[in-house]
């Protein structure tokens, strides 16, 4: 697990600063709400899930107004950096190539290992393997011996596994542990494979005030312990904590 809680005199400084300056601001949260548990929509129709109750709380830290918007995970990327919407939270792992196209924050959530689940231990990990696509997942197979199947949304990755389209899906454990726990027919294959370095709001590049503004409030998240309470209310006691 990486530990990035940070508590030296000047950071905190630093973000008592950032926190201030972002007062009355009114940002748009961008999300996929497709995603449970980090994020989704409820029956009344709002988005719901860990990252919106961890970037409403970040919001109230940072004195912002924040404004919920949805864009399919395919476009989230371009879709901020032509002025959509002013952040991602969308369970977006950090990663180098990502780094290059925008900007991120310290990450929220320590990085995580994604599983193999299929519907027998003995599937073939380097056949066709479903999983979702611009994700670090997809980046991985694509450099595997696997074939790659790509889906636009994770929810159509198990139906890929049971209707005979694939051998196994490749995806974040957090997503897949309650589909293998509550469904019978599908097990763990192999080991776990961590990747990314963890899951952090994305911003433009240019935002560089907004980012030490979210910066600052996740580090107070942090050193406070109200993240890690998060984490496990929404992702179960045996989840990474910082």
């Amino acid at each position: 697990m990486k530990n990035l809680i940070l508590t030296t005199a000047s950071l905190a400084l630093c973000a008592g600063m950032a926190m201030a300056d972002g007062h009355g601001k009114t940002i748009r949260m961008g999300t996929e709400g497709a995603y449970p548990p980090y994020n989704f929509i409820n029956d009344a129709g709002e988005v719901d899930g860990f990252e919106r109750e961890l970037g409403d709380a970040l919001c109230a830290r940072a004195e912002l107004t924040c404004e919920w918007v949805t864009n399919e995970w395919d476009s989230i990327i371009p879709n901020l950096v032509s002025g959509n919407y002013d952040t991602i939270i969308a369970g977006m792992s950090i990663t180098a190539e990502r780094d290059e196209v925008i900007d991120f924050t310290q990450n929220y959530i320590p990085p995580e290992a994604s599983r193999y689940a299929a519907l027998s231990e003995d599937a073939d990990i380097n056949g066709v393997i479903a999983t979702q696509t611009n994700t670090i997942q997809a980046g991985y197979i694509a450099e595997s011996d696997a074939t790659l199947l790509e889906f636009a949304t994770a929810d159509e990755l198990v139906a890929a596994v049971k209707n005979g389209e694939a051998d196994a899906v490749f995806f974040q454990g957090s997503f897949l542990e309650p589909l293998v726990t509550e469904d019978p027919d599908l097990v763990w294959v192999d080991e776990p494979v961590l990747l990314g370095g963890g899951v952090g709001l994305g911003v433009r590049e240019s935002d560089g005030e907004l980012k030490a503004t979210f910066d600052a409030a996740i580090t107070s998240m942090k050193e406070d312990g109200s993240i890690n309470e998060l984490l496990i209310k929404w992702f179960g006691e045996d989840a990474q904590t910082y």
